[in-house]
């Protein structure tokens, strides 16, 4: 045994970590390369144990590539700290040999700064709600993007048949179009079939506004009585893109219920639904992105953490000045600006609080960010006594 403590840093990978250990003085223990398997996990945990009294352990990923490390120390009764990626970045330039990039060398800034700093967060295994929430609402934003990129292409594909109906098809907002595109695609067809039959077809498959979409895509082939080069081929492409798209969205909605479905289970469901503007799509996103609420130590942590809480940028005599926090969750951010748009729709005072807001001459982006600093206050009320939102404050009696 080398000493009571030691610091160990783990530059994470997905098919191997390189640990680094350093006693109290810097002074490197153990620096080796550790597979990504249960065995060799805890034959390292087993070797570095047998080095010091107390081991510290940091990481600086919280990815799936570090899953089973986090739950393997977890299981061998570890805390793990984390330092973010780009604080091993910034912290790097400034030891010897900054421009250096090696993962031994990414492992040793891990564990000295782990050593230097008492600040850095714990990081806590995800019960197995959170989790599958997590791995849901990510696998739902591959699948919208991957929506949003095939109708980039079927666009690109329906110009090169008829200009005018890719101008008046509303491809990503209204499902009927989508129908209609993957049945007919050239101009001499849908002119062929007319409005009438257009319609019934999207009738019968479901679509609203069936009369409205049908008019407007024989107007527009109407519009064009020359065949353009590669109609065929680009007429088959844009039925085999539409078809995708319509598969894509039967997945989405059967991802939004498996969400739904196993966000509800959450103790906390109800209250958060009760907030004006979150549904269960903000909910879930917002869980997974918190992991437990319970760790939220206040409202202005929970403000920081969204990137609504405005830096002080002073410097001499220039006092005063906030700018705009770089590093944030993105994806919490998103939650509390999207709900707040929503509310502004739903709920008169956060209405009135936007319109007052306007008034006072911010933009409407700058007014949709207030309201959603205040919820973020709200929320965390909320979160924190267990209850769901009222119009008024509860009032609490007080014993004489």
């Amino acid at each position: 045994m080398t000493g009571s403590q030691l610091w160990a840093g783990v530059d994470v990978g997905k098919e191997h970590h390189w640990i680094c250990v350093l006693d109290t003085s810097g002074t490197v223990v153990l620096s080796r390369r550790c597979d990504n398997d249960e065995a060799t996990i805890r034959a390292v945990i087993t070797e570095i144990d047998a080095l010091a009294e107390t081991v510290s352990w940091t990481v600086d990923l919280t990815t799936a590539y570090v899953t089973l490390l986090l739950t393997v120390l977890a299981d061998a009764g570890k805390p793990v700290r984390y330092l973010s990626g780009r604080s091993v970045w910034q912290a790097s330039s400034v030891y010897r040999g900054g421009e250096a990039k090696t993962d031994a060398r990414d492992a040793r800034v891990i564990a000295d700064q782990s050593r230097m700093r008492s600040d850095l967060p714990v990081l806590r295994p995800d019960d197995e709600l959170i989790r599958e929430l997590q791995m849901l609402t990510g696998h739902r934003t591959d699948l919208v993007a991957d929506r949003t990129r095939t109708i980039n292409r079927l666009r690109q594909q329906l110009v090169a048949i008829c200009p005018g109906l890719e101008r008046v098809a509303q491809i990503s907002s209204d499902r009927g179009w989508v129908v209609l595109l993957a049945r007919y695609q050239r101009p001499k067809a849908i002119r062929r079939v007319g409005a009438a039959r257009l319609a019934a077809m999207l009738t019968g498959a479901g679509v609203r506004h069936a009369e409205s979409i049908a008019r407007a895509a024989v107007t527009a082939a109407k519009a064009q009585t020359v065949r353009l080069p590669g109609e065929d081929v680009a007429a088959e492409l844009v039925a085999e893109l539409a078809q995708a798209v319509i598969d894509l969205d039967t997945r989405i909605n059967a991802v939004d219920a498996e969400i739904e479905a196993r966000f509800r289970r959450h103790p906390l469901a109800e209250v958060i639904l009760s907030l004006p503007g979150m549904g269960f799509r903000l909910g879930a996103e917002f869980l997974a992105a918190v992991g437990d609420p319970a760790l939220i130590g206040s409202a202005d942590q929970l403000a920081a953490w969204t990137g609504l809480a405005p830096r002080p940028k002073d410097s001499g005599k220039r006092t005063g000045r906030l700018h705009t926090p770089q590093r944030y969750s993105r994806r919490l951010r998103r939650v509390m600006y999207m709900s707040a748009l929503t509310a502004v729709r739903c709920d008169p005072r956060s209405r009135a609080y936007y319109q007052r807001k306007r008034a006072e001459g911010k933009r409407p982006v700058q007014a949709t960010i207030c309201l959603a600093r205040r919820r973020v206050d709200v929320l965390y009320a909320l979160l924190r006594d267990n209850r769901t939102w009222q119009p008024t404050v509860p009032v609490t009696a007080v014993a004489a």
